[in-house]
């Protein structure tokens, strides 16, 4: 197997040429390195870095594919990590190319129950862990954290949901209930994403990761999803945690486009829908462009907004014209 310094030197070299590309592609599923890339493909389905971009990513190198996908990992991680230790990543793993911003918003959430917070705990330790992978990987390609806010873009959220009002906040770390509507906004996006990257996969190796990823990825989400259904206490400001999930879904609906695909964790009639599919049985899909929308909170093309108040760091960093 390849050491780390050497995948590293393949990853820098894939952005200078096609034939570089195509090496490493060669190389990653013939020694099972395929994971490289797969960790990415929350990145791989966006279009070129235009505005209205929803297609493959034409022309973007592996090494800006991995970036996009390290961006979000540094918002997961930030976000976990200081639910369950009151603390974020270390500086020495935010380092990188690009601006590298600090992190708004963030603490110790007080659980009620073990089950939320053995979930929050070892989500933490697999979003750190992602970090750690996909800089190693990069090397000194990697991009630093970019400035992530977890604070006021939370309430934005909440507000946008219907959840709070105009003029209240909503602090995703307040409490138990909280945090898990915070968690539920950001899971089903991860998995929509890592679907939507299946049909552009042809390198088997990849596409055997990219399932596994995937998988991992839907275990998180069912995890929320399910700890959301299971609640059953009247939450003043919020009431009933399975309605608020609804209302999540359809603001997450209005951002990134005309469709109605997302769904809460009941069904019209009440009734548990930990798993949303179509009527095959089967996830939808988003773009990287459609991820931003959310992430950024806008239905329109921007390069900035929400939880990355200045944008994300790399090539892939623009949201899509969907509105």
């Amino acid at each position: 197997m390849f050491g780390k310094r050497y995948v590293s030197s393949m990853i820098n070299r894939s952005a200078e040429n096609p034939q570089d590309r195509r090496r490493f592609l060669k190389a990653a599923g013939i020694t099972g390195l395929g994971v490289v890339g797969a960790g990415a493909v929350t990145g791989i389905v966006a279009g070129p870095s235009s505005a209205t971009a929803t297609g493959p990513a034409e022309g973007v190198s592996d090494g800006a594919v991995l970036n996009f996908a390290l961006n979000l990992e540094y918002l997961e991680a930030e976000f976990y990590l200081h639910a369950v230790t009151g603390k974020g990543l270390a500086d020495p793993m935010t380092t990188g190319t690009g601006v590298r911003g600090g992190v708004v918003g963030g603490r110790a959430v007080r659980f009620k129950t073990k089950a939320a917070r053995q979930f929050a705990q070892e989500i933490a330790s697999d979003e750190k862990a992602h970090v750690l992978f996909l800089r190693s990987a990069l090397g000194s390609a990697a991009v630093s954290r970019p400035a992530i806010d977890l604070q006021s873009s939370f309430t934005a959220a909440a507000q946008a949901a219907g959840l709070v009002k105009r003029g209240q906040s909503f602090d995703a770390f307040a409490c138990e209930e909280n945090f898990l509507l915070a968690a539920y906004l950001f899971e089903d996006v991860g998995v929509t994403a890592y679907k939507g990257a299946a049909p552009l996969i042809t390198n088997k190796t990849y596409l055997e990761a990219a399932a596994g990823i995937l998988a991992v990825e839907a275990y998180h989400a069912a995890n929320i999803r399910s700890a959301i259904f299971q609640h059953t206490d009247w939450i003043p400001g919020l009431g009933d945690l399975k309605d608020a999930s609804v209302k999540l879904s359809n603001a997450r609906d209005s951002l990134d486009g005309p469709t109605d695909l997302d769904q809460g964790v009941i069904d019209h009639y009440g009734q548990a829908n930990i798993v949303p599919t179509d009527a095959n049985g089967i996830a939808f899909s988003r773009s990287p462009g459609q991820v931003l929308n959310i992430v950024y909170l806008t239905p329109k093309a921007a390069t900035s907004g929400g939880f990355f108040p200045k944008g994300v760091n790399g090539e892939v960093n623009t949201s899509a014209a969907s509105g």
